[in-house]
């Protein structure tokens, strides 16, 4: 990339990331009033020197000596309340741009297709919602306001200096531009390391989330050790890049300082050479030089902040401009039979070589219970995800009461489907706010309590310390797996859909539990249309209709009993399941 570009870039990226502080522009405004008056300030007491010098301590006037000391007290007065002012006020937008990204990232994340999130690590995700956006906010609030403020204050001591004595102060107009290279050259190398550090802690954090999510795997195989090294791995790779990072902002704010050394050492000589300038003249302008040495030196150490914000908004707006899932639909449904149908649908995952589904109709009529079977890997899980248009079908359509589901308003077709998968997610909140998840307006009490008794919720939940107001933990790790999978049926039956879909949701239970879970299934199936997605087949043999899948195709379809007299590919998997279950 060329430097023109690389600066364009920049100016694009701060331009965009300013705009979230535009709404705050009043507030900014007081903060650079404090700015003014701080660089105003700054000059002030440089100024001071000179009469304090030539009339106080070479003239002894007794005016200047009674007033220089209650001015210099007035003036750092002034300078606290000032920078108190200004750092408060752009510390407040800073934290409000902060907020305003950090939601408008996780709001845009609940949007995104289910494929994005196939694609990109969880760990990754969650290191851009945090550490990213937090080194934005040392962008907005730490660079402004070093930028503007010293910047200001070296502007100000600089027009000083050239009032004083303008010949001096050309050795420093000599060697900016060459501090102004050196700064160029450091800012592509913080924006590159700056990169390469989040990627670092976006690994970080997948290394850690899926080590602490599968702590049980990682005990009960010994993993502990395998986990630790891929740690230390990802870690030493952070600290790398950290140190690259240390030794970059090092050498670089070495070498300014030295260029800064040099100028004032040739102005000090040159000012004892030439006697052109008092002593009061030449304290006040090496008090300028010197007040503005540390804003001199910060400007040039707060680039690193700044590449480094501008690194992360990089990666943030590439995850902001993601396509949300897409909702063109403009059709709602208002009495809805459940009438739904798959014709000749077809389906490829983004990065699969094959078609996971092909050809693929039936017909699913109101009230009915059709059950998807087939080996693993066969198609019935894509299938079911393509209703509720987790994935949009590659080929063919499929109607929702005669409604091609992409006319459908995304929520609206998702208001008529309820899901109650395999692996049952609970969120870390109450069992009643569970079952009542995703519902507006305030939980009817009466129908939470009449679908949580008909899912056999109330048998453990009167058990349970708080009752319904007990929380549940983490992925609701505090309950039995039997538990979790009735409170999420009580969340379909709360949800009252007329669709439902039920996606192997007793296939990791216990036999006790099993028989509850299929009791509230019961209950919940009743007169709705339902999908079962089932690995055993002892579990759907009543339904209406059995469709059997293979390699992402329809290969039969009928009754229990129809098949079984077929003696087909359905026969075939129920002798070996029911030879298994005698053995």
């Amino acid at each position: 990339m060329s430097k023109d570009s690389d600066t364009g870039n920049s100016l694009r990226l701060y331009r965009r990331l300013l705009a979230y502080a535009w709404p705050y522009k009043w507030k900014f405004a007081i903060a650079v009033s404090g700015m003014v008056v701080l660089a105003i300030t700054s000059a002030a007491f440089a100024a001071l020197m000179k009469p304090l010098v030539d009339q106080g301590f070479v003239g002894k006037d007794m005016t200047t000596i009674r007033l220089v000391p209650p001015l210099i007290i007035g003036l750092f007065l002034v300078r606290g309340i000032a920078n108190f002012v200004s750092q408060y006020s752009v510390s407040w937008v800073g934290r409000r741009v902060t907020f305003d990204i950090r939601n408008a990232i996780f709001t845009h994340l609940m949007h995104l297709p289910s494929g994005f999130y196939d694609m990109n690590a969880t760990g990754g995700l969650i290191s851009k919602l945090i550490f990213d956006v937090e080194k934005i906010a040392a962008a907005v609030t730490e660079a402004i306001f070093v930028v503007i403020r010293d910047g200001l204050t070296v502007i100000v001591m600089a027009a000083w200096m050239i009032y004083l004595n303008w010949k001096l102060t050309i050795f420093f107009a000599i060697l900016a531009p060459i501090s102004s290279l050196l700064v160029r050259t450091m800012s592509r190398r913080f924006r590159k390391i700056s990169r390469q550090i989040q990627l670092s802690m976006g690994e970080i954090s997948q290394v850690t989330q899926e080590a602490t999510e599968g702590q049980r795997v990682v005990k009960a195989f010994g993993g502990q050790a395998t986990e630790v090294r891929a740690f230390t791995e990802v870690n030493e790779k952070n600290r790398r890049q950290s140190m690259r990072k240390v030794t970059v902002s090092a050498v670089g704010m070495g070498l300014v300082q030295l260029l800064a050394a040099i100028a004032l050492a040739l102005v000090i000589y040159f000012a004892l050479l030439s006697g052109e300038i008092t002593a009061g003249g030449f304290i006040s302008y090496i008090t300028a030089v010197t007040w503005m040495m540390n804003p001199a030196k910060r400007l040039s150490q707060i680039n690193e902040t700044i590449q480094t914000g501008l690194a992360a908004a990089q990666s943030v707006f590439a995850l902001l401009d993601e396509p949300a899932e897409p909702d063109t639909g403009t059709v709602t449904l208002t009495q809805v039979r459940g009438r739904v149908d798959y014709r000749q649908v077809g389906f490829r995952y983004p990065v699969a070589e094959s078609e996971a589904l092909q050809d693929v109709s039936f017909t699913v009529e109101p009230g009915q219970t059709v059950a998807l079977v087939g080996a693993s890997g066969s198609g019935k899980t894509t299938t079911a995800s393509l209703l509720p248009r987790f994935y949009r079908v590659t080929h063919g359509e499929i109607l929702f009461d005669g409604v091609n589901i992409n006319d459908l308003v995304l929520a609206d077709l998702r208001h008529h489907v309820a899901i109650v998968g395999q692996e049952t997610l609970l969120f870390n909140d109450t069992v009643r706010h569970n079952i009542a998840y995703g519902q507006e307006g305030p939980i009817d009490e009466g129908r939470l309590m009449q679908a949580a008794t008909a899912a056999h919720v109330m048998e453990f939940a009167t058990k349970l310390p708080q009752g319904v107001d007990t929380f549940v933990g983490e992925r609701g790790l505090r309950l039995s797996g039997g538990q979790r999978q009735r409170i999420a049926i009580a969340r379909a039956l709360y949800k009252n859909a007329p669709v439902l879909i039920l996606d192997e949701a007793t296939s990791s239970l216990d036999t006790e539990s099993e028989r509850l879970v299929q009791a509230a299934m019961q209950k919940l199936m009743e007169n709705r249309t339902t999908l079962v997605i089932a690995h055993r087949l002892s579990t759907v043999e009543h339904a209406d209709r059995i469709v059997v899948f293979a390699h992402g195709r329809v290969v039969e379809s009928g009754t229990h009993r129809e098949l079984l007299a077929r003696n087909g590919v359905y026969a075939g998997l129920y002798r070996v399941q029911f030879s298994g279950s005698a053995t």
